[in-house]
């Protein structure tokens, strides 16, 4: 079971888009996440939005024009986004066994996001194989984005993945790590309880 699940049980999509829309609501940008990942690639590049809970994110990749997929483990986070946005296209899946041919989506991804916690949100000992499983489905090249906490301040959860583990993990998926940040702005990085890490699939 995901750290995810134990969390929540699987049941706050709309809680959690609720307090998001109040965020938006009071005035604060929503949209740093899509902002920073259209400033790497060009609209029309394929985007997998990995752990993409209610759409936050994708959604508004896609009014930017880029081809979006969704996937994500829990049923009621995917419930509000297929609300919001029918005919995009949404899938139920575990991140460490997901099989984009399963799905019958092409495994050539331009770019693959992970914000809002993933990373530390899978299922305890997993992470390895979901970074494998997300690296497989970019092009080579391609690159991948995650962004979590790694304190107790910036995690629901006890910390559990180390910069340092990840590095590790994602080197043995055959990625590079090109540039990471402190915030979705890019400010630097310089150590502190939050990271964005850009990294890009070798071959």
């Amino acid at each position: 079971m995901s750290r995810w699940q134990e969390l929540t049980g699987g049941t706050s999509g709309d809680e959690y888009a609720a307090r998001f829309e109040a965020l938006a609501r009071s005035g604060k940008d929503m949209h740093g996440e899509a902002a920073f990942c259209a400033a790497l690639v060009e609209p029309g590049a394929r985007v997998l939005d990995a752990g993409c809970g209610t759409g936050r994110v994708m959604l508004r990749l896609a009014e930017l024009g880029y081809d979006c997929v969704g996937v994500d483990l829990d049923s009621s986070m995917l419930e509000v986004a297929r609300e919001r946005a029918p005919r995009l296209p949404w899938f139920q899946a575990d991140l460490a066994a997901f099989d984009p041919a399963v799905l019958g989506v092409a495994a050539d991804f331009d770019l693959v996001v992970a914000a809002g916690n993933v990373m530390p949100l899978v299922a305890p000992g997993t992470e390895a194989e979901v970074l494998k499983r997300l690296t497989a489905a970019l092009r080579p090249g391609g690159l991948l984005v995650a962004g979590f906490g790694l304190d107790a301040a910036h995690l629901p959860v006890p910390p559990a993945l180390t910069l340092e583990e990840y590095d590790t993990h994602c080197a043995a998926a055959g990625l590079t790590l090109l540039d990471r940040f402190a915030t979705w702005d890019a400010a630097p990085y310089t150590g502190g309880g939050y990271a964005v890490s850009v990294h890009r699939r070798d071959a």
